[in-house]
């Protein structure tokens, strides 16, 4: 990983004084830095999706959701709705051609 992105992550951890010192190793060629860099680059990306998955649980949490829900535990063969569609409709490829989408009927319901 460059130096830069990982400047990059450490400050949007709000790890601003590594950030800089980590830019004073790789600009002095640093033995320390060259060492240390892959085991910083690791440990930088395990921080941020641990962050992630705290923050999800976190606003699962405080939309106070009965439970969690996902597309992977749907059953489609109890249900009308076309799987093909939904399934592209969750890879969002209607977004980047500013295509619209407009869901008609109930709100369903639980069984």
């Amino acid at each position: 990983m460059q130096p830069d992105a990982m400047m990059e992550m450490l400050k949007s951890l709000k790890l601003h004084g590594m950030a800089q010192a980590l830019g004073e190793l790789a600009a002095q060629d640093s033995p320390a830095y060259k060492s240390a860099s892959l085991v910083l680059a690791g440990l930088l990306k395990a921080e941020m999706a641990a962050r992630e998955v705290r923050s999800l649980a976190y606003q699962m949490k405080v939309a106070r959701f009965p439970a969690y829900r996902d597309l992977n535990g749907f059953d489609f063969k109890c249900s009308d709705v076309n799987e093909a569609t939904v399934r592209q409709l969750h890879r969002c490829e209607f977004v980047a051609p500013a295509q619209n989408v407009v869901l008609v009927g109930g709100p369903g319901h639980e069984t």
